[in-house]
Parts: C-alpha cells; sequence; structure tokens
C-alpha cells in the first residue's frame, strides 16, 4: 500500500508540475489579473503537497506510523486547496468554448492533465490513509 501510495503520489506530483509550470508560463505570477488562482494558494498547495511526499518518504524508510500519518494530515490542506483551484479553474475552462479572447493562464491547462492529476490526487489520499491504517502492510 505504502509504495503504490508513493507511485500515484510521484505521478500526482508530475501533473501538478505540468499544471504549475504551464500556469508560471502564461504570466500568472508576472501580470496581475492573468489567473482566477491566487499566487498564495497555488504556491501553498505545491509547498504542502511536496513537504507530504518528503514526509511519506521519510516514512517508506523508518516505518513510523507518526510519519505516516503526519504526511495524511498534510494531504488535507492540499486536498481541500486543491478543490478550491479546481472551482476556480472550471469557469476558466467553461468560457473558453464562448467566443472571445481567453486571458486566464489557466485556461491553457490541458484538460487531460487536470484529469488525470485529480484522479491520482484522490488515489493517494485513499492509499496513504490505507496505509497509516496498517491495511497492506507498510
Amino acid at each position: 500500500m505504502a509504495i503504490a501510495a508513493l507511485i500515484t503520489w510521484l505521478l500526482t506530483a508530475a501533473g501538478g508540475f505540468v499544471l504549475l509550470s504551464t500556469w508560471i508560463s502564461k504570466g500568472a505570477t508576472r501580470q496581475p489579473g492573468t489567473t482566477q488562482l491566487p499566487p498564495p494558494v497555488v504556491f501553498g498547495h505545491f509547498l504542502l503537497a511536496v513537504v507530504g511526499l518528503i514526509v511519506w518518504i521519510i516514512y517508506l524508510f523508518t516505518d513510523q506510523d507518526a510519519l505516516a500519518w503526519t504526511a495524511f494530515i498534510l494531504l488535507i490542506p492540499v486536498a481541500l486547496l486543491g478543490l478550491f483551484m479546481f472551482a476556480r479553474w472550471l469557469p476558466v475552462y467553461r468560457a473558453q468554448s464562448a467566443p472571445g479572447p481567453q486571458e486566464a493562464a489557466e485556461g491553457h491547462f490541458p484538460v487531460a492533465v487536470v484529469a488525470g492529476h485529480g484522479v491520482f490526487a484522490v488515489t493517494t489520499v485513499v492509499l496513504v490513509l490505507l496505509a497509516a491504517l496498517g491495511v497492506g502492510g507498510s
């Protein structure tokens, strides 16, 4: 379970890196008004996810239950921030089909990457919880 969680977490991170780099490259951090995603939310999501991943990797080496629970607790705000950003992204995505220019940086996100990131993220949260509970061994 713990190794499966690591794999899904790494896949989630890869998708998140694509989304973050797209968002930055389209000017979200340089030009005010080019994003519906608040930079502190985006970077908070990213930093908490990275810290959680590091804690999870340490857990894999040490097998200390407290680290598994710490990683899971870190995933809670990561997931909430992710849901918030998804809710802010949906109207931008829907507006792309309307006539007129699309200004928001997140309007350039590949839909498949957004979907994959979300699916792998939910899977990661479930696997981390199951591993923390001791289901399937560590």
